[in-house]
């Protein structure tokens, strides 16, 4: 019997992104609960950036290539830091860990609906289920369980940041060791702007300290890393249907770890997206895989040859 390692590989990865990145969430409605939304994000981007300044000194290369920075730093408005901001302060306004991953669950059909040109039959079925399970979930949080309008506006944001900043990610044709520093850097930068407008809190004990470097080391270095390696090996939209697998993990944890439970017209909603989901990408033809990677490809040429011009000007 032969095991093909590359297969075993890709199987281990993708396990290990999935339990580190639907356990994100549940450490970040841990932290919250000991320091104010801005002071954590402030803290884990800076323990995150030294992290990955002590990479980059080791490796001799601090910053992404010539003609690609401006890139890289507006990726991470997007990607890191407008993304992070939106999803903290969901969690800050009490929406839940499961339901916000069950939002952020819709992620590839957007990135589907911005990248394919031609949708089948089947594939637009699926969407019509995973946009409905949507409305369905953001309908039961508002109007019956009436959880914050602008809770649920910024974990909206925060889906529109990562699917965004997801594409621009794709056309880097770069490490990810060599974009983050500059990107986490720029997320610091970002979070600082709004230190002086926003409640800074901070009780400095174990059960904050243990989320902080989850989030900082955990989630925003080792998972990063691992997410842009295989936004790099794959299909864009292959890889980001792993997100389907994050909001039936991450509403277990939330149920298990806080005790929180989906409501039934939440999970009904749940079972949609996943419903949706699989109907999208089951059995999808080799063309139509290599179509949306072309297509990414295209998208970040484009940008990468904009942004080469404005630097050399």
């Amino acid at each position: 019997m032969t095991v093909d390692k590359t297969a075993l590989t890709t199987f281990g990865s993708t396990t290990l992104f999935v339990l580190l990145w639907s356990s994100g969430a549940i450490f970040a409605k841990l932290g919250l609960e000991h320091a104010s939304a801005f002071a954590f994000l402030v803290l884990r981007f800076a323990l995150a950036f030294s992290v990955l300044l002590i990479l980059g000194v080791y490796r001799r290369r601090l910053l992404p290539a010539p003609g690609t920075r401006q890139r890289v730093a507006i990726t991470d408005l997007l990607l890191t830091g407008g993304y992070s901001i939106c999803y903290l302060l969901a969690l800050d306004l009490s929406i839940t860990p499961g339901v916000l991953a069950t939002v952020l669950g819709v992620q590839p059909i957007l990135t589907l609906l911005l990248l394919e040109r031609r949708l089948s039959i089947q594939r637009l079925t699926g969407l019509g289920l995973a946009m409905g399970g949507l409305i369905l979930v953001v309908y039961q949080n508002i109007a019956l369980t009436r959880f914050s309008v602008t809770g649920i506006a910024f974990a909206l944001a925060a889906l529109g940041c990562m699917t965004i900043g997801a594409i621009f990610q794709k056309g880097l044709r770069q490490k990810a060791v060599e974009v983050l520093p500059l990107q986490y850097g720029t997320s610091l930068l970002l979070c600082i702007l709004f230190v002086p407008f926003q409640p800074i809190v901070i009780e400095f004990t174990a059960s904050f300290l243990i989320p902080l470097v989850w989030l900082g080391v955990v989630i925003s270095v080792v998972a990063q890393l691992l997410f842009y390696r295989l936004i790099q090996m794959g299909n864009l939209v292959n890889v980001t249907s792993l997100f389907y697998l994050v909001p039936v993990v991450t509403a277990a944890m939330d149920y298990f770890f806080l005790g929180n439970q989906l409501a039934l017209l939440s999970m009904i909603g749940m079972g949609a997206i996943l419903l949706g989901l699989i109907q999208v990408f089951r059995n999808e033809p080799p063309n139509q895989r290599s179509g949306s990677l072309s297509n990414s490809i295209s998208i970040g040429r484009r940008w990468s040859s904009a942004s080469q011009r404005r630097d050399s000007k």
